[in-house]
């Protein structure tokens, strides 16, 4: 009952805003503005996504892990004041479950699971998002069991946690997607005949990230929400700075630009796929 309830009162919600619309003169196709929720906002592909839909007049909630805001998307914020900055640690479910709380009466058109680990940045100074950081505790023989826990809890526990938190905001929404950002390093069959060695944990956790989403989207395609999964390509962020000028390097603003536009396309038939920036089908 409290859950039909909810729905009810979110329903009334978008019709009161379509009917201020109407009465302004506006067009019903734009009576809601769309909104995007992006975990791991604060830097690279996320902080992106976050300029990007804010350019196009989306409300972006933007969400982040540190204690404070940080100065990238304080910046956003300054020139897009509809970009809303929360924080959120992806690998905890009461913060999920208490933010999703808090947008309870928001519907969240797209969602975007960002937030991932790729290596050991445990001698980063906090905030340097320059920082490399470094893979040579993923090589078989020197492996570091600590790194994998956080990994896997990021990259796979992270995404299955905020889908499921932020749900029926998704569901309550007009265009019902969700995106998970994964990695031609998580391919199975894109290797053969074997796989080139290194940074082990990384490539697990973007393989088992597109098997989850895949189950995900099986599980939610009753209720026209469509799941999809991006490699976004070697892509130049704060952290790979120190490979410009490698010919297969792409900027960020690129592949993010043409992500958006294969969200704005994919629709239920294409649920459950692993798709390039472009919306190529990809190996995995």
């Amino acid at each position: 009952m409290r859950s039909l309830l909810c729905r009810s009162q979110r329903a009334g919600v978008r019709l009161v805003a379509l009917a201020a619309t109407l009465a302004a003169g506006g067009s019903p196709g734009l009576a809601l503005a769309e909104t995007v929720l992006i975990t791991g906002a604060n830097s690279g592909i996320g902080l992106e996504f976050t300029k990007q839909y804010a350019a196009k007049g989306w409300t972006v909630i933007a969400t982040h892990r540190r204690s404070e805001v940080p100065e990238a998307l304080a910046k956003v914020v300054a020139e897009f004041p509809k970009v809303r900055v929360e924080s959120l640690d992806v690998t905890n479910v009461a913060q999920a479950k208490a933010l999703a709380a808090r947008l309870a009466d928001t519907p969240i058109d797209v969602l975007i699971n960002n937030a991932g680990v790729y290596n050991d940045r445990s001698k980063c100074a906090a905030g340097d998002d320059a920082c490399p950081g470094d893979y040579k505790t993923q090589s078989f023989g020197n492996l570091d069991f600590a790194l994998l826990d956080t990994i896997m809890a990021v990259n796979i526990k992270g995404p299955l946690i905020v889908s499921q938190a932020f749900y029926e905001n998704v569901k309550a929404s007009k265009l019902k997607k969700i995106v998970a950002i994964s990695s031609s390093n998580g391919t199975i069959t894109g290797e053969l005949p074997h796989p080139w060695p290194g940074a082990a944990f990384y490539r697990m956790s973007k393989a088992a990230l597109n098997r989850e989403m895949q189950i995900v989207a099986t599980s939610v395609m009753r209720d026209g929400v469509t799941v999809v999964m991006f490699n976004p390509g070697p892509t130049l962020t704060e952290h790979q700075e120190y490979l410009r000028g490698n010919s297969m390097m792409i900027e960020t603003s690129f592949t993010v630009g043409h992500m958006i536009d294969t969200i704005a396309k994919v629709t239920i038939d294409d649920t459950g796929k692993f798709l390039r920036y472009d919306g190529v089908p990809e190996k995995w």
